[in-house]
């Protein structure tokens, strides 16, 4: 199948908030998301973005997309997180996510970021077998934790 890679703008967000409540489903946890499209909008097309967004599309339909933003290392210095990739579900399978990720490994490697890190639920078993296909090196070593303040 035919798409293109293109950076996202603000007309492309509600396609992007469905994508995250996709993923969300599919991570059995559509609750959580609680984000507003203003939000998306003030804290990635304001003055000072916090994040990035690169689309797959076909046809003006969005099929898929890699959501990343900087973080910083103490040890490393500057590194691109990638909060999500994702691809529809209808999608799947037809090369969009690998090309996604190179897209975002490029992405770090043009900020010269250090490394680029990500998140995987330990039951995904589709998305870990993905990321090993890069040589990625997946650590169960570290544990996760989060406050929460609204």
């Amino acid at each position: 199948m035919n798409f293109s890679i293109r950076p996202a703008t603000k007309d492309d967000l509600p396609n992007v908030l469905a994508l995250v409540k996709e993923l969300a489903l599919y991570e059995k946890a559509p609750e959580e998301v609680t984000i507003t499209l203003q939000e998306l909008e003030e804290d990635g097309f304001g003055s000072n973005p916090l994040y990035w967004i690169i689309l797959a599309e076909n046809k003006n339909e969005v099929m898929g997309m890699s959501f990343y933003y900087i973080r910083y290392s103490t040890w490393k210095g500057k590194c691109l997180y990638l909060e999500d990739i994702v691809v529809k579900e209808e999608f799947r399978g037809q090369n969009i996510g690998k090309v996604l990720f190179e897209e975002t490994i490029k992405a770090a490697k043009e900020m010269n970021a250090k490394l680029m890190a990500w998140q995987v639920l330990d039951w995904n078993e589709p998305a870990l077998n993905f990321y090993k296909k890069f040589n990625a090196e997946m650590d169960g070593e570290w544990i996760n934790g989060k406050l929460r303040f609204n």
